[in-house]
């Protein structure tokens, strides 16, 4: 071989690992995924729906440069700390949680890989962030409350006006796995405070406690239910509306997921997942968690079912009904 060939060949094969470099954005990219519901919640799945819908519009496409591993652990505490070790133990790229019982447990099992949560609604006081503004550490996200907890207040408010003979109020939420009740208590005792309505914790620790929590609420008038923000509460949705239904007892919802509910005021789930993929996209192209600000919801939404208000015998206020985004009729 001629000099000048062999010095040529040598310069075409030091290029080899450039164009493999530059094709390095191509290679498959693994993202793990906990779920804090059941497979079969319909809810949820439209919800994962739009998060992988977001992820192809941004170019990632399962099968070809992204891989998803998907867990669903419904409200197991066990099962969800099980399948938190699990997800890591891949050490994928990112992983996206749901609900504040899933991050917890995935920020106990991994300090360095990214970690963007969905359906927190205090993630600074649970510690999973710094602050607002620069999270500090693995983990970033979409919070579903306000981050002074004033949420709280309003379902007070809005109960108030939907049932004004309202004059005692039972919190429900499991210890396990609700958001802590310091978080929106004070609100929710401010607001109470103000409308002369007695506010009661009322812990629940299995399914099978909460019908006793409901028709307590009917041994007196005036009474009323606030379902907390709570995966339990999440999972036995069904089961806590038809119990509101069956014993007449108003009750306010933390998201218009509670169908057949009376009343919702919350924030927009799809939303928050549709929006976490792009946090996903920005991690997997090299951006830190720490660097991305921890996002507050822009939009509440509230909703009236005025068919579960009639079988309630409430008359719903116009002016209520005026600010509401949906009427169920």
């Amino acid at each position: 071989m001629k000099r000048r060939e062999f010095i040529m060949l040598l310069g075409g094969a030091a290029g080899w690992p450039l164009a493999a470099s530059a094709q390095q954005p191509d290679r498959v990219r693994l993202i793990g995924v906990l779920m804090a519901y059941a497979q079969s919640d319909r809810a949820a799945q439209s919800w994962l729906a739009a998060f992988r819908g977001a992820l192809s519009k941004l170019g990632w496409t399962e099968g070809s440069n992204l891989r998803i591993e998907l867990r669903w652990s419904a409200d197991n505490t066990d099962r969800i700390r099980a399948m938190a070790k699990e997800l890591v133990d891949l050490r994928p790229n990112a992983i996206f949680g749901v609900t504040t019982p899933v991050t917890g447990a995935l920020a106990r099992e991994t300090k360095t890989i990214p970690i963007v949560f969905a359906g927190v609604s205090d993630p600074i006081g649970s510690g999973f962030a710094a602050n607002l503004a620069h999270p500090g550490g693995n983990i970033t996200g979409f919070m579903s409350n306000d981050p002074a907890g004033t949420m709280g207040g309003k379902w007070v408010e809005l109960l108030k006006e939907i049932a004004p003979r309202t004059v005692r109020i039972e919190l429900l939420f499991n210890p396990a796995t609700a958001v802590p009740l310091q978080y929106s208590l004070p609100s929710i005792q401010a607001a109470a405070f103000s409308f002369a309505i007695q506010v009661n914790a009322a812990p629940v620790h299995a399914k099978d406690e909460i019908e006793g929590v409901i028709a307590a609420q009917t041994r007196d008038p005036g009474g009323g239910l606030i379902v907390m923000p709570d995966v339990f509460n999440d999972v036995n949705r069904e089961l806590i509306v038809a119990l509101a239904a069956r014993y007449s007892v108003p009750a306010i919802y933390f998201n218009r997921f509670f169908s057949g509910g009376l009343i919702s005021y919350g924030d927009i789930r799809s939303e928050q997942f549709r929006l976490a993929a792009g946090y996903i996209d920005r991690i997997l192209k090299g951006e830190k968690p720490a660097d991305l600000p921890l996002q507050v919801p822009t939009k509440f939404e509230l909703v009236i079912n005025l068919k579960t208000a009639k079988a309630l015998g409430l008359e719903v206020p116009p002016t209520l009904l005026a600010r509401a985004d949906e009427v169920i009729e």
